[in-house]
């Protein structure tokens, strides 16, 4: 497909952004809309964008790839999703509506103190930073490869075009603009993966009938895995518990996801949301897989050397736009641009708003709709844009993708404190040493790298998704211990619900 006609593809989408932006922002402007859309959203709408907000556009390329090796092992942990999903709906949504938070972790300084409290939005900065950046610096090699790269621009360019055409349509309307693009597009992203499906059964000369059959007897499509509990990170346990405890961590605890239920009238509608968005995921999730199995099916059949890809990420791209036509080329750009750029504008968003909100304070302002304000979170909101391109770059100076990866997944480290300290707070009625928090919450993910580790070498246990629980354990072990060092006393969870401030 001509890298020509790809970057128009691209600019007509964002153009269709930028649209909905005007419309959904020339009335309201103002803080309340940016943060929490004016707590109007409809739930309908909030549970059908948030598919595109937590498929990235890494699921996208890398869920149909990783079928090889694992089968439909991956949907394990999409069944632990969705139990921790209904955990985050009964549980932590009805807390965070009882105390009229803006930002999730305002909750912290209620329960613990000053410490915790700006603990929490650290590692939700710096966690979510890292993510976003990882995200979209591994889909920018994409469109760095297939339309960039035949135009001479360079990969900087690529980056910082992207952020600015996303800030161009999120800076005035903020969550209120992203709902609606979310929604729209889910819609794109939805789309693309039906008919991606649809295009390589009909290269495959399969009708629908067959196409379900030939995923089913295909040599991918293992669902569950019961063998090897120590060594095999691929088991139902492992993969299960991992999927509830990442959901809890990774969405319940996450500003980014929970902005949007918080923006919903009221706890019932963000609950019918989270359940809705449950169930869409899942299905969705499944369609994944029965691409990758098809990709596969149809490499074998038309002779493409899988095992000469650099990675599996590259399998769904490869065929795509070097092997199908343009109409399916087209609908993998529309899935992988949606389902990236959803991910991206929320998360500048999310770090927006908990950057306002937890460190400039604007909650405590009397008027946050002032001027002045607006003025400060447009300009905080640039700064987080040029903050993940000078990440991105960070990635493409080190061009290893082992420490690419590396950095990734020690962010993903930092969401077992998170997970360790509102269970805390939430299980218990114990104050806390708040001072000890910071301390706490960099030597629990030490403790747990070092615990993975010599788990393997002394046990021969492989630690998998379940490295999160055991993360938010030792987390909640030292804090049980710092209760001995508590100097200052912490009102109990029974009373911290009585917050009534936003």
């Amino acid at each position: 497909m001509s890298p020509l006609v790809l970057l128009l593809f691209v600019v007509g989408y964002f153009a269709a952004l930028i649209g909905v932006s005007y419309f959904t922002s020339r009335n309201s402007s103002d803080n309340s809309s940016f943060f929490i859309a004016n707590r109007n959203s409809k739930w309908y709408f909030v549970a059908f964008g948030m598919i595109g907000t937590a498929l990235s556009g890494v699921t996208f390329i890398s869920v149909p790839g990783a079928v090889k090796g694992s089968g439909f092992g991956y949907f394990q942990f999409v069944l632990g999703n969705a139990v921790g999903f209904v955990i985050v709906a009964y549980v932590l949504l009805p807390l965070y509506y009882k105390l009229n938070l803006v930002s999730i972790y305002t909750y912290l300084e209620k329960r613990f103190g000053y410490y915790s409290y700006k603990t929490g939005s650290v590692i939700f900065i710096v966690s979510r930073v890292i993510g976003s950046a990882f995200r979209l610096y591994l889909v920018a090699i994409v469109f760095q490869r297939f339309i960039f790269d035949a135009l001479h621009v360079p990969f900087g360019v690529t980056v910082a075009l992207y952020l600015i055409l996303i800030w161009s349509y999120t800076f005035k309307g903020g969550l209120k603009t992203i709902i609606i693009t979310d929604t729209l597009q889910t819609v794109f992203l939805l789309l693309s993966v039906v008919l991606s499906i649809y295009f390589i059964s009909e290269s495959l000369h399969l009708n629908i009938g067959q196409t379900f059959e030939a995923v089913k007897q295909s040599s991918y499509s293992k669902m569950f895995f019961w063998e090897d509990l120590a060594g095999s990170k691929n088991h139902f346990l492992k993969q299960f518990l991992g999927g509830v405890f990442v959901t809890i961590s990774m969405t319940g605890l996450d500003q980014d996801l929970m902005q949007k239920n918080l923006s919903c009238k009221n706890i019932g509608e963000a609950q019918k949301n989270m359940l809705t968005f449950t169930i869409v995921f899942v299905v969705i999730n499944l369609f994944f897989l029965s691409v990758g199995a098809l990709l596969y099916q149809y490499a074998a059949a038309n002779h493409i050397d899988v095992n000469a890809m650099k990675t599996t990420d590259h399998l769904f791209p490869e065929i795509a736009l070097r092997h199908l036509n343009v109409l399916p080329a087209t609908i993998f750009m529309l899935g992988l641009t949606a389902a990236t750029f959803a991910t991206t504008d929320s998360a500048l968003t999310a770090l927006t708003t908990s950057f306002c909100i937890d460190f400039l304070k604007f909650d405590k302002s009397k008027d946050q709709n002032s001027a002045e304000l607006v003025k400060k979170r447009h300009l905080v909101h640039v700064g987080f844009s040029v903050v993940v391109l000078l990440v991105i770059l960070v990635f493409r100076a080190l061009n290893d993708d082992s420490v690419v990866n590396g950095i990734f997944k020690a962010a993903g480290y930092t969401y077992g404190p998170l997970l360790g300290l509102f269970a805390f707070g939430i299980m218990t009625e114990k104050g806390i040493a708040d001072k000890a928090v910071p301390v706490i919450c960099l030597l629990s993910p030490v403790l747990s790298f070092f615990l993975e580790k010599y788990l393997l070498v002394w046990f021969g246990y492989a630690v998998g998704f379940e490295l999160i629980v055991l993360n938010g354990l030792i987390t909640f072990l030292l804090l049980l211990i710092s209760t001995q060092l508590k100097t200052n006393n912490t009102r109990p969870v029974a009373k911290a619900v009585e917050f009534k401030g936003a």
